[in-house]
């Protein structure tokens, strides 16, 4: 019995799989050692050598304010001394609760044992100079001298300590790091030589049907339904290429049911409602006699009606003809202000009847697009009757152009109602619309946000909305230069 491609790649890779999780075990396991050991060298040696520095500092600093203090009685300097105090006496308390080693506790030991003497002597010191009774001074110099040295010698030692602990954990950093590498070389070596095993193996029994089935795909691409795929290699294969050719059957029918549909539509539905506007055209011009003033509401309506039914025959065989790639679109380098002035001048009978402001806005220069103007300029109609008609009585729509990093960006913004967040994106689907402003408001086909968004993806660009609601709505599109 044979085995099938699965089988093959479930038994082969499943070693793989299996060399793969050896490895990543392993270098988990490194990579817990390597964060563990990297975390104490920054929480713990670092900051120790940083809290020496800083204990260093701050006795240095009380030693330079006491002497002052001692000589000039300012109540100022005691009081910077006092703050000093308090810092070593924190910073010192931050390094015994960041390490529990011996060494480091002893050092921190002498140096509390120390300081402790230091104080003391401050502060006998400062009560006679406060109450003017002699004392030696020389004595307590020395003193605090001897107490600041050993102070400063156990802050050096412990300075040194986190630094050569440091430097110890950073060599074991090193020598795990490199048998990390040694073992994953060779594990990833090993896996590399099964894949490569298994490779060969597999390719060698698919590999001549699947070239077959890549061609075949490819003439389907170009609407060749020819079901004449014919393979006894593995079960798969077999199974696909049976598949293939039934949906190149099926593909072939359906093909031709569009293509019937097209033609259906072209004749059956536009001639007769061409027929039906041009006569209701007659009859309104009074070619069939007086009519009263109903029936020529009637016929206005019909007329309406034609218009508004053969605008959506013809907006459907656009979009399925673009769904389908049959669109024929004609692409030469051309600057889209003069399309725009184009759009403006045509829909601004509209604009005035509301009055509408309408505003273009070029700024700076404007790349050649390569482009199929006229549908361009479909897109450019849409985009600003839609914001006519979605802009209340008084307001006003602007047009700007302007090139954004090499590429040319259109925008259409309004002042009308907007259109919710969740409603963005759904508008340039077939059928969507945003919310009428009244129920007077003529509800369009649906289908023109959707044709833009065909064209403008035709064209290599991208179209998208922005809109707070209340605030109105910016319809932008952008092409590549």
């Amino acid at each position: 019995m044979r085995l099938t491609i699965f089988s093959r790649l479930i038994f082969g890779y499943l070693l793989v799989v299996l060399l793969v999780l050896a490895v990543s075990g392993y270098m988990i396991f490194q990579l817990f050692q390597f964060e563990t050991i990297t975390r104490s060298i920054l929480n713990v040696d670092h900051r120790m050598e940083d809290l020496a520095k800083k204990l260093t500092d701050s006795l240095l600093s009380q030693m330079r304010y006491e002497k002052k203090y001692l000589i000039i009685k300012d109540e100022a300097l005691y009081t910077q001394f006092l703050l000093a105090k308090e810092n070593f006496i924190k910073y010192l308390a931050e390094i015994g609760q960041i390490t529990d080693s011996f060494p480091p506790k002893g050092i921190l030991d002498h140096i509390g044992a120390d300081y402790k003497v230091y104080q003391t002597l401050i502060a006998e010191e400062v009560r006679f100079a406060g109450m003017n009774q002699p004392y030696s001074a020389s004595r307590y110099k020395t003193g605090k001298e001897k107490a600041v040295d050993s102070i400063l010698e156990n802050l050096q030692t412990l300075a040194a300590y986190s630094q050569r602990n440091s430097r110890d954990k950073i060599k074991k950093l090193e020598d795990t790091g490199i048998r990390a590498r040694q073992v994953g070389i060779g594990i990833g070596t090993l896996a590399l030589l099964v894949v490569g095993i298994l490779s060969i193996f597999i390719t060698r029994s698919i590999t001549p049907p699947l070239s077959q089935l890549i061609a075949k795909t490819r003439e389907i691409a170009r609407g060749v339904f020819e079901g004449n795929l014919h393979f006894s290699g593995p079960p798969e294969i077999k199974e696909l290429s049976e598949a293939i050719n039934s949906m190149c059957h099926q593909l072939k029918a359906i093909d031709k049911m569009k293509s019937d549909f097209f033609s259906m539509v072209s004749h059956e539905l536009r001639t007769p409602l061409t027929s039906i506007k041009e006569g209701t055209s007659l009859l309104l011009e009074g070619i069939g006699g007086e009519m009263i003033e109903k029936q020529k509401k009637l016929l206005k309506i019909i007329a309406g009606e034609s218009n508004r039914l053969i605008e959506l025959v013809n907006s459907s065989l656009d979009l399925s003809k673009m769904e389908a790639g049959m669109m024929a679109f004609h692409f030469t380098p051309a600057d889209i202000t003069p399309l725009i002035h184009k759009a403006v001048e045509e829909i601004e009978p509209l604009a005035m009847a509301k009055k509408v402001h309408l505003q273009v806005e070029r700024q700076g220069w404007l790349p050649l697009v390569k482009m199929d103007q006229e549908r361009i300029l479909q897109v450019l109609r849409n985009f600003i009757g839609n914001a006519i008609k979605f802009t209340y009585e008084g307001g006003g729509v602007r047009i700007c152009v302007h090139s954004e990093d090499g590429k040319l960006r259109v925008s259409v913004k309004d002042t009308g109602p907007g259109i919710s967040k969740e409603n963005l994106t759904a508008i340039f689907e077939k059928f969507q619309q945003g919310p009428l402003m009244s129920s007077k408001q003529l509800k369009g086909t649906g289908l023109g946000l959707a044709i833009a968004k065909q064209i403008i993806t035709a064209h290599g660009g991208k179209v998208w909305a922005e809109s707070d609601p209340g605030q109105g709505s910016s319809f932008i599109f952008v092409l590549p230069a």
